[in-house]
């Protein structure tokens, strides 16, 4: 059977890449990605699940699925120019991949397929400093997290749950990691964003919240919490939370062993190793 070893939250900023060529691996999120990359490492998965959040440049409005797994033997990144990230071919999983959907479909959840697909800096950040060799087979799911209706924080919950079960049931001894990508709260081009500026965090105490719930693993009361208002309250694109409630929802209802809130941003990175038996 696989196993699972480890849940990874990691925000996907664009500008992230280009801000650590430029500031050296010695910048705050230098640091910060250096330590998920050591944790990740340790944990030596040999597959990676990341939930993710495409910024319509994947899907569009006029096919837009609110859950989708991307099931092929490789895929593209990043499709919208990011700066400072080179486009790269990601090897993936398309057996575990195909395995994750159909179990997810016979549990209740109505999973498009995706087989020929590239993604956008949503993924493709966290691969630049997670995984830089791009070596490690990677299996993008897909939840809408900017386009309403979402879905709601307990259909995450269950559907990272169901993810889990996949993982466990799967024959062929893969190590499992899972990503969430995403901010909490978080405002791109919309009206809540200071003069200047292509981004604003409208609800830094919301994130704060998220943080310290996360951190102390209550994930009951950070779904219940997490409605479509609040979301919306936080920013156009906070529905990104959603990448990290599924991804609780693979670890299990669980404190981080290791979490940091990057408050000016709305984000934040935590770590859920595997848990012995």
């Amino acid at each position: 059977m696989a196993n699972f070893v480890g849940a990874f939250g990691v925000p996907h900023t664009p500008i992230f890449a280009q801000l650590v060529d430029r500031e050296g691996p010695e910048s705050e999120t230098g640091k910060l990605f250096a330590v998920m990359r050591r944790e990740l490492v340790s944990a030596g998965p040999n597959v990676i699940i990341i939930f993710d959040t495409d910024h319509l440049n994947t899907f569009f409005l006029d096919n837009l699925p609110m859950l989708a797994v991307g099931v092929a033997a490789t895929f593209r990144g990043p499709n919208d120019e990011p700066p400072a990230l080179p486009r790269r071919v990601v090897p993936s999983h398309p057996a575990l991949a195909d395995h994750i959907r159909r179990c997810g479909i016979l549990d209740g959840f109505d999973l498009a397929l995706v087989q020929e697909f590239e993604v956008d800096h949503s993924i493709m950040i966290p691969l630049h400093f997670l995984t830089p060799a791009m070596d490690i087979p990677v299996i993008p799911i897909f939840l809408n997290g900017h386009v309403e209706p979402l879905p709601p924080a307990q259909r995450a919950l269950a559907f990272g749950r169901s993810v889990r079960a996949a993982i466990d049931s799967f024959e062929g001894g893969q190590r499992v990691a899972v990503i969430g990508s995403g901010s909490f709260s978080l405002e791109v081009y919309g009206p809540r964003i200071a003069p200047g500026m292509n981004f604003g965090v409208p609800d830094p105490e919301w994130a704060k919240k998220v943080h310290a719930y996360l951190r102390d693993g209550d994930i009951a009361a950070l779904v219940a919490e997490t409605s479509a208002e609040r979301l919306a309250s936080a920013g156009n694109v906070a529905g990104e939370l959603l990448n990290w409630i599924a991804m609780i929802g693979v670890a299990g209802n669980r404190p981080a062993t290791w979490i940091c809130l990057q408050e000016r941003f709305g984000h934040a990175y935590g770590i859920w190793p595997e848990v012995a038996s």
